[in-house]
């Protein structure tokens, strides 16, 4: 890549088969109705990756997609988006596709298959590009389950003199732990648990606590998603809560904290505060939360 990057988004690609609305009772035997069923691209990093190019950000996503259907849509949509695709990975494998139901209030629940865990792929051999920013958009969920390949990517990015931002989720498995990252984790300048994965890092329940456990490893800033109650944020010198803005017509909250941390570290690119970075994230997810898909 001969352009400077601003941001490598890597981790999640998926499609959403998104059904919103479906009727309690079918209309007739083993058939129901709903308001609407969509296809849209999904996953931490493609969400991320789009929402900053969309805010004018020179973005490379760094993803796993299969060479099937899927991974073809996800590719065209990326592209389309202005997203720079020269990093993503093909493998012969099959590309991830979650079933979304979303209910009436905007609230989920997600089915996803054994396609998640991306068997016979690999990132290991990857080299890093020199960009502002890297976020590992989805650790603890394929591809940034191995600790030697996130390790390596780290240093990378960290050699590269590059912010490193961590968004999380909840391990699929009990042998993944933050003690498994401890060598790098002081590495890591933003982290982005949501309040439950917040809670489970730190066996903690308080945000001032939550906080504190993590700085202990060495993470410099931590931001807690909180959903329709904002954000808590800790810094080296300050910690303070953000309220959310408030949205009337919820329609999905899929992405919404994908779009906080695509909004919080365009803030960053532009030299902005803690408190600055927040309410841009903020904005960003109440336009997340009104639209349906992870990209808006």
């Amino acid at each position: 890549m001969s352009i400077m990057l601003d941001v490598i988004c890597i981790g999640q690609a998926v499609i959403d088969c998104i059904t919103r609305e479906k009727e309690e009772t079918p209309y007739k035997p083993n058939v129901y109705r709903a308001s609407t069923i969509e296809l849209h691209t999904g996953g931490d990093a493609v969400n991320e990756a789009i929402a900053l190019s969309e805010l004018g950000c020179k973005v490379s996503l760094l993803c796993v997609l299969g060479k099937d259907m899927a991974g073809d849509i996800i590719f065209h949509e990326v592209s389309k988006h202005n997203v720079i695709t020269d990093l993503i990975q093909f493998f012969p494998i099959t590309t991830p596709i979650a079933n979304l139901q979303v209910n009436t209030d905007g609230s989920r629940i997600s089915i996803n298959s054994n396609a998640t865990k991306l068997e016979g792929s690999s990132l290991n051999s990857v080299l890093l590009p020199n960009a502002k920013i890297v976020s590992f958009a989805s650790l603890f969920r394929p591809p940034l389950t191995d600790p030697e390949t996130v390790k390596n990517l780290m240093h990378q990015a960290h050699q590269n003199g590059s912010i490193i931002c961590v968004d999380t989720k909840l391990p699929l498995s009990e042998n993944n732990t933050l003690e498994q990252f401890k060598e790098v984790l002081p590495l890591i300048d933003y982290f982005f648990p949501n309040e439950n994965e917040a809670r489970y890092y730190s066996n903690e329940t308080e945000y001032s606590k939550i906080a504190s456990v993590l700085h202990s490893y060495g993470i410099k800033n931590v931001i807690v998603k909180l959903g329709e109650k904002g954000c808590y944020i800790s810094g080296k010198d300050n910690a303070f809560h953000l309220d959310a803005i408030p949205v009337e017509n919820i329609k999905d909250t899929t992405g919404a904290g994908d779009h906080f941390v695509a909004g919080f570290m365009n803030g960053l690119l532009h030299h902005k505060d803690l408190y600055e970075c927040g309410l841009e994230g903020s904005i960003e997810a109440s336009k997340a939360i009104s639209h349906t898909g992870g990209s808006i």
